[in-house]
């Protein structure tokens, strides 16, 4: 019984650190227009969060704003 326990919580850690594909979508505004882009990152949900929010960025009359989606 506690080897069946101990398999089962191993196997539920090993599927949620899995990599998966995630959508990083951006949005460029400034000037009144505003512009989208979207691209693909394969990791683990913390990791493509992070990756993604590094696009955030703001200067020159433009602000970027990404998010996974």
């Amino acid at each position: 019984m506690k080897k069946a326990l101990i398999l089962g919580l191993f196997g539920m850690m090993a599927l949620a650190s899995c990599k998966k594909d995630y959508t990083c979508t951006c949005t460029i505004t400034g000037n009144g227009t505003s512009v989208s882009g979207s691209t693909t990152i394969t990791d683990t949900k913390k990791n493509a969060e992070a990756e993604c929010n590094e696009g955030d960025s703001s200067g020159g009359g433009y602000t970027t704003e990404c998010e996974i989606q």
